[in-house]
């Protein structure tokens, strides 16, 4: 039986780690954790923040996740949509799921981002 969703792994392409580090903790807030030393040797990073972890791995043909992608809940969606747009991110809304506020974006490596909150909770 599945429990939990322990992380979403996205891919990057190689060397791109501190764009990724620059914009997961500066831009999202989220931390950034440790890769056990045989993963690390493989490049890419990991984020947490509370119990969301999105992995970062480095993918050598890499392509962007277009319709793929995690759903991340936030919190004032309103002030993250304006941090994200002051940091150059694009922000496109989407009213199209009842009960929430939602947009996408990319991250510096052009995988797609949901971002959503429930509009009573």
């Amino acid at each position: 039986m599945i429990a939990a969703l322990d992380h979403v792994q996205l891919a990057a392409p190689a060397g791109s780690e501190d764009a990724l580090r620059a914009y997961y903790t500066g831009v999202l807030g989220m931390t950034e954790i440790p890769k056990p030393p045989v993963l690390a040797a493989r490049g890419g990073c990991w984020f947490q923040a509370g119990p969301v972890q999105l992995h970062l791995g480095i993918e050598r043909d890499f392509r962007p996740a277009r319709k793929a992608h995690p759903g991340l809940r936030v919190t004032a969606i309103e002030t993250f949509a304006a941090r994200l747009t002051a940091h150059g991110a694009e922000v496109h809304w989407d009213g199209g799921l009842p009960g929430h506020r939602r947009f996408y974006s990319e991250d510096p490596v052009g995988n797609r981002l949901e971002f959503l909150e429930p509009l009573n909770g």
